[in-house]
């Protein structure tokens, strides 16, 4: 259903209000709500326990209680919150992600945090339900966010921007029926962003075990099996290989050349061209630093990042820093792509890991004359081939399931947005609204935008 318009609307005088109801009042939320309530203002037992906030358990509508500390421990250099007070974070990013909640089932009715997170207890004009979502309205979400300040990365939402910011406010009963009817279609549009985004985990998974399963097993479950010897691999099909990598790739150490540009790999074997402009200078003189030839091809591995997937298969020319190791195989008919896949395997078991312990460095790092010595499963060339097409079009069909949930969840995340604002702004009248019987949300889109 579509939501009615209220009766007669009028100026609110504030450009980013534009009309409200003609019986609501401006008021800045200063005076709603009081912003970061003094410790001095609790007077109980600082030798019992509170609840205990650091600032990535605060989410949007829910704070994740699972640690306790002593009052007197927390009591200096953190925010102090009790029950029914609304917690906003008030940095960059946790602010444009909206990670805001009411606190309640504190232990002990009280709770501290992280210094990055506002704390506003609301006075007897507003319900702490209506100001936890109207602090979530778009245009008071892009007010705060032009006026951060601080160096990037670290920018904040002055307390006066809040505290002057004006609002649209009906009586206090018609702020609780407005929160009433977001609870329940927000609780809806929750639901749905969340099977969305299990979806892209069980794809994430799926796409793992499709991976393991064809470069370990192959893709006819009907062939005799052997077994490896290898803890990690098990079984693999009888006629396959099980080869030491030194007879399969021999490590490249080429010189550079000034055409070339710098190859960056990431997790999950992603490969990239980093402009030259912006690498300009390099010379053959980059090979006493370190820097090395990288030829189409060639598999790369990232030597700090192995064991968390940075591997994969360079698509042109160009060069590396020194944190790469450059592979070539001894045969050409042999499909790097496969072997990609077999080490974002072997990390994922965590046997590239354990190659890697016994380096005596600080940080663990991928070698080739630890690898050299580990075994792989070798299907001959032409299988390794319709491995990897396999691969490659399950990946694909994959992905494009995981792009149109990626979709829906941005639609659904603006959907809930558009709702929140056009409730606590006055753009929709809830007044008449009732919670259905059956579990189906009453808002549409056409609803949120009047």
């Amino acid at each position: 259903m579509t939501f009615p318009k209220y009766e007669a609307y009028k100026e609110s005088g504030v450009e980013w209000l534009g009309e409200m109801p003609e019986h609501w009042i401006r008021v800045p939320i200063k005076h709603l709500a009081v912003l970061n309530p003094k410790k001095s203002d609790y007077q109980g037992d600082q030798s019992q326990l509170c609840s205990f906030v650091p600032m990535e358990k605060l989410k949007t509508g829910t704070l994740i209680l699972d640690e306790e500390r002593t009052i007197s421990d927390v009591y200096a250099g953190y925010t102090y919150f009790e029950n029914g007070d609304v917690l906003q974070a008030k940095v960059t990013p946790c602010f444009e992600n909206k990670n805001i909640a009411i606190a309640e089932n504190l232990t002990n009715g009280v709770g501290f945090g992280s210094s990055e997170i506002n704390v506003l207890r609301a006075f007897n004009a507003i319900s702490n339900r209506f100001l936890y979502y109207r602090l979530q309205e778009n245009n008071f979400m892009d007010f705060c966010i032009a006026s951060m300040t601080g160096v990037a990365g670290l920018q904040r939402v002055p307390s006066e921007v809040i505290n002057n910011f004006s609002i649209a406010l009906p009586e206090k009963s018609e702020q609780t029926q407005i929160a009433r009817f977001l609870d329940h279609e927000t609780a809806h549009i929750d639901a749905l962003i969340a099977e969305q985004e299990r979806l892209i985990e069980l794809l994430k998974e799926k796409r793992q075990a499709v991976i393991s399963h064809a470069v370990t097993k192959g893709l006819d479950p009907t062939v005799p099996m052997k077994d490896s010897g290898i803890e990690w691999l098990g079984e693999v099909p009888e006629h396959w290989g099980v080869i030491k990598a030194n007879f399969l790739f021999e490590e490249q150490c080429r010189p550079v050349r000034e055409c070339d540009e710098i190859v960056t790999v990431f997790r999950d074997g992603q490969v990239c061209l980093r402009s030259r402009r912006r690498e300009s200078g390099f010379t053959l003189a980059d090979l006493e630093h370190g820097y090395q030839g990288i030829r189409k091809g060639d598999l790369v591995v990232h030597s700090m990042d192995a064991f968390a997937g940075a591997i994969g298969v360079s698509e042109d020319d160009g060069k590396s820093t020194p944190e790469y190791v450059v592979l070539k195989p001894y045969d050409q008919g042999i499909n790097c792509e496969y072997f990609a896949h077999v080490l974002r395997v072997m990390a994922q078991r965590n046997f590239i890991f354990v190659l890697c312990q016994a380096v005596r460095e600080r940080a663990p790092r991928f070698r080739y004359s630890k690898f050299s010595l580990a075994l792989l499963p070798v299907p001959p060339n032409d299988e390794q081939d319709e491995i990897q097409r396999y691969i490659s079009n399950a990946l694909n069909r994959m992905q494009v399931l995981a792009d149109e949930a990626e979709k829906q969840v941005a639609l659904l995340q603006e959907r809930r947005s558009a709702l929140i604002s056009a409730a606590v702004t006055g753009k929709i009248d809830v007044r008449g609204w009732k919670a259905p019987e059956s579990d189906t949300p009453t808002a549409t889109l056409e609803a949120a935008y009047g």
